[in-house]
């Protein structure tokens, strides 16, 4: 497959006239202020919005009002000729749809002409992930490894990786954990997700002791002035950033036999489809994992339906 690049990179050096770059900076104060979404996001969304203005402004046009649908289908074909990943074209053809709609609400053009922008169909891959047998392996070697070194640093990974496997939740809502979001007596964790949607989310019997082994003996270790209110520090004491936790998972697979090395997202389809396998229902899985939709956790339902075919046709007579 061809690497995927930004849209249009050689557009990087055309600015945007006057009308446009309002335009643009007003629709990304929306996505910041209004809709909350996260810095990479609205970066993201940005970039996707630009390049499609100035495709626009390259036309000749001044303003929304002068576009039409095939000028929209002109520049997803760009994106597609230049190598462009047909998952990348799918968003950026979704991004434009919400732009203009949010364009056609506020008045700015008098008719939402990206409502009929189709994107070509998105394939579904099944997300990579490990077997139970490996994830206890994971996490019985990082045990002895932290029983071996001693020091909280050792403690804080096995925590870090229990609590990951064990409740599904992104890296950025770990490193996000405040200590009053843990209530031990209930056994939940309060997580804020993508938009700052709160949600609770449950850990077993070895995450949470894994955790409480944390705050009682080795976070103190690390604490410090910059230490606040976080459940996890790095090792000069303050909140612990993602790249660190990124390590650690990649470091911890990295010596498991029979892992591939999935980073901490693999920690969190492993976490699904775990449940699945367990005879979880769906949407219980799809309110742990903080899905907005049905169909995003749907995945998982492939997942272990693969598996159980290719364990079918490796041990069946007649497969």
């Amino acid at each position: 497959m061809v690497a995927d690049q930004h849209p249009d990179a050689g557009e990087a050096r055309v600015e945007l006239g006057e009308e446009f770059a309002r335009l643009s900076a007003d629709y990304v104060r929306h996505l910041r202020s209004e809709r909350r979404l996260s810095e990479h996001t609205v970066r993201a969304y940005a970039g996707d919005i630009q390049s499609m203005l100035l495709h626009l402004q390259q036309l000749g046009m001044a303003g929304l009002q002068d576009a039409e649908l095939p000028d929209l289908r002109g520049w997803l074909a760009r994106q597609q000729t230049a190598g462009s990943a047909r998952a990348s074209v799918q968003r950026r053809s979704a991004a434009v749809r919400v732009f203009w709609s949010w364009a056609e609400q506020t008045g700015r053009v008098d008719r939402n002409i990206a409502a009929g922008l189709k994107s070509p169909k998105k394939q579904r891959r099944l997300p990579a992930t490990i077997d139970q047998a490996a994830a206890d392996r994971m996490l019985a070697a990082a045990t002895a490894a932290a029983e071996e070194a001693g020091g909280p640093v050792g403690i804080r990974d096995v925590a870090i990786l229990e609590t990951l496997y064990a409740t599904g939740i992104r890296v950025s809502e770990l490193c996000g954990l405040d200590l009053a979001d843990l209530d031990t007596d209930r056994r939940v964790l309060r997580v804020f997700g993508k938009g700052s949607k709160e949600r609770s989310v449950p850990i077993g019997g070895p995450g949470l002791r894994a955790l409480q082994r944390w705050l009682a003996s080795g976070r103190a270790q690390l604490a410090g002035a910059k230490s606040g209110n976080a459940v996890f520090l790095g090792e000069r004491g303050g909140r612990i950033d993602p790249r660190v936790v990124r390590r650690i998972v990649h470091r911890a697979l990295g010596v498991t036999e029979g892992a591939p090395d999935l980073g901490p997202h693999g920690l969190r389809h492993a976490m699904a489809t775990h449940l699945l396998e367990g005879g979880a229902d769906l949407r219980s899985v799809q309110e742990m994992l903080g899905h907005s939709s049905l169909a995003t956790t749907q995945i998982y339902t492939h997942v272990t339906n693969e598996r159980l075919r290719r364990a079918f046709e490796q041990a069946h007579p007649r497969a």
